[in-house]
């Protein structure tokens, strides 16, 4: 399990969301609903939808993973992203994982992802996620870190990473 605050390469940390950050968080979904966006409707019907699938998502997330774990990503005292993280029975799973757009491109998801394996690697225990199907820079970075499709299909594929045999931690770090 991961607990406490950690630290990345860059400057980059980890530590347990708090009320503080409702925020941040708010603001950081926002900048991840560009698909609605490009309805073709009024401004102000788009933000009350995307305001509407942002608390769907927090009632979601609270009914499907109640006991899941809600961190910060943080980059120079500033925070940056956001990791969802349900520790299962038999997997790890990613619930949910975004960074703002200044921050993306950078590694910081990869060194996320990483920690994440290295956690799986010590209770030897598969992480899965799910990723939307045409988000090919996600699942770019998601097939690096070893993860392999184990149920593909629209509009979302479920990856799956495993640790490796031997309980080395192959390649993380």
């Amino acid at each position: 399990m991961i607990t406490g605050n950690i630290k990345f390469q860059n400057s980059l940390k980890l530590r347990p969301m708090s009320a503080s950050d409702n925020a941040f968080i708010e603001g950081l979904y926002k900048s991840t609903r560009d698909d609605l966006r490009m309805l073709q409707a009024d401004d102000e019907f788009v933000e009350a939808l995307i305001d509407f699938q942002r608390h769907a998502q927090i009632q979601g997330y609270g009914e499907m993973f109640p006991n899941a774990m809600y961190f910060i990503a943080e980059h120079q005292g500033e925070p940056v992203g956001r990791l969802v993280l349900d520790f299962g029975q038999n997997d790890i799973c990613v619930v949910d994982i975004a960074l703002i757009p200044a921050a993306r491109g950078k590694g910081y998801g990869r060194q996320m992802l990483q920690v994440v394996q290295l956690a799986a690697s010590k209770v030897r225990m598969p992480v899965v996620l799910s990723v939307r199907f045409d988000n090919l820079n996600a699942k770019a970075l998601y097939a690096g870190l070893g993860f392999v499709a184990e149920q593909a299909g629209m509009p979302f594929e479920r990856l799956v990473w495993y640790p490796p045999a031997s309980g080395t931690h192959g390649g993380i770090g």
